[in-house]
């Protein structure tokens, strides 16, 4: 009984108040106070680039539908009256809805506004790369020798070179592994010096415009667990598989005619769960190299991943002039695209299943997992929105799919930029793919 003479109180409060007032009031402030129960959303975990969920959704009603109106003219209606918000008095917004089952466009809004994506960049990222180099392309750790292995002392009279491939899912087992297969070669003495060769990709450690204060990833060929140890950790590996080193560690090149010794490995379709998933940046970055070395070249650079991504988007019809691609995560400021350019590298992605297939399972679903659990949920968005969120410092952005009302599926954009918090912009992208789905 309480709660219902503090909802008729709060109710009471609310309808006393000018009308100008009562516009204003958060709906999520009002739902605290009625139902804090049946609001409250606990999280699990934190994704690698701190994309977490800034408290409770806003509620969303209900949208009327006008039986007189076709689907879209019941969609546009919506849309129209959620980009009405007074939000956008302040904050930027890029929309794009694409049907893909009519291949049609069903609304558009500054589709083609300069705006920084954040981690919606990862999508262009992951596409690009499906595209080039295909799903089950392996990001590998390789162990090379030079010198001889005497097989009656058991001793490598050279050195071992460690060619690192920048993949970041190599972990303390996968170390555990490449010394084990050295010991096995029957080598239980090393004559010389281990190297590592970091030739992969160019030599600095961060992405071009990233923010000395952010978390962020180090971009080196060589990791072990997120970690830029390898050399001492491969070290102290070998020295327990019971091989006795001799010589010192270092950084050099690997000679021409190294012979390989062992390798470790992980695809493309495994790094993209935890890079989408989880918004990871470190995952993301190693996929960019990936398709900036793709040409065979040695210390690929970031700008050779950008062009790869810039003849991508003019295949699809779009002038890569008007873009401009810096990283492979969207930590990058100096990263610039469009509502329009995210969209129509998504409804490439489906036009072609080899992409699609392994990128559509690799999003966070709405209500269920990765950076979108907490979102939609109770809604039908909620199990149906599949898309990869975005966020750092006034910028909040959601592309993905959806199945729409009418039973189409509907790719889309939406990037905000200039919010002082998120919430609200994510709030707006909420309501946006409730209005489709519902």
């Amino acid at each position: 009984m309480r709660l219902k003479y503090l909802s008729a109180l709060v109710l009471g409060a609310v309808l006393a108040l000018p009308v100008q007032a009562q516009v204003y009031l958060d709906s999520t402030e009002i739902a605290n106070i009625l139902y804090p129960k049946a609001i409250a959303v606990q999280t699990q975990g934190k994704p690698a680039d701190g994309e977490t969920d800034e408290g409770t959704d806003s509620i969303i009603p209900s949208f009327a539908t006008d039986s007189r109106l076709s689907w879209k003219e019941n969609v546009t209606a919506r849309l129209d009256g959620i980009l009405r918000s007074q939000l956008l008095e302040t904050v930027q917004v890029g929309l794009m809805v694409w049907d893909l089952t009519d291949d049609v466009p069903v609304y558009q809004f500054r589709e083609r506004l300069h705006l920084r994506p954040a981690s919606t960049m990862k999508c262009l990222t992951a596409i690009a790369a499906l595209d080039r180099l295909g799903a089950d392309y392996d990001l590998k750790t390789r162990i090379y020798y030079t010198g001889t292995i005497d097989d009656s002392t058991q001793v490598l009279h050279g050195d071992l070179y460690c060619l690192g491939g920048m993949d970041p899912m190599f972990d303390n087992s996968n170390m555990a592994e490449l010394a084990a297969a050295v010991r096995n070669q029957g080598i239980t003495a090393i004559e010389g010096n281990i190297y590592a060769d970091l030739s992969f990709k160019e030599k600095t450690r961060l992405g071009e415009g990233w923010c000395w204060d952010d978390d962020n990833p180090t971009l080196s060929p060589l990791l072990v667990g997120r970690k830029d140890d390898f050399l001492s950790r491969f070290r102290r590996r070998l020295q327990e598989a019971g091989v006795v080193l001799d010589g010192s560690t270092d950084e050099r090149q690997m000679p021409a005619g190294a012979k390989l010794l062992t390798a470790q490995s992980h695809s493309i379709r495994q790094v993209l769960h935890r890079m989408m998933k989880m918004s990871d940046n470190l995952y993301a970055e190693a996929l960019f190299y990936q398709l900036a070395a793709s040409g065979g070249q040695r210390w690929a650079s970031a700008r050779q991943g950008r062009q790869y991504e810039n003849a991508l988007f003019d295949r699809i019809g779009l002038n890569h002039r008007n873009y401009y691609v810096a990283d492979g995560s969207g930590l990058s400021l100096y990263n610039y695209v469009s509502a329009e350019l995210e969209t129509k590298m998504l409804r490439y992605a489906y036009q072609h299943q080899n992409i699609y297939e392994p990128f559509i399972v690799s999003l966070p679903i709405a209500g269920v997992d990765g950076t979108l659990r907490s979102r939609m949920r109770g809604t039908a968005a909620e199990g149906n929105v599949r898309a990869k969120t975005g966020t750092v410092s006034g910028v909040s952005s959601l592309a993905g799919y959806l199945t729409a009302s009418n039973g189409h599926l509907i790719c889309f954009s939406i990037i905000n930029n200039g919010g002082m918090t998120n919430s609200p912009m994510r709030n707006l992208q909420n309501r946006i793919c409730v209005a489709l789905c519902q």
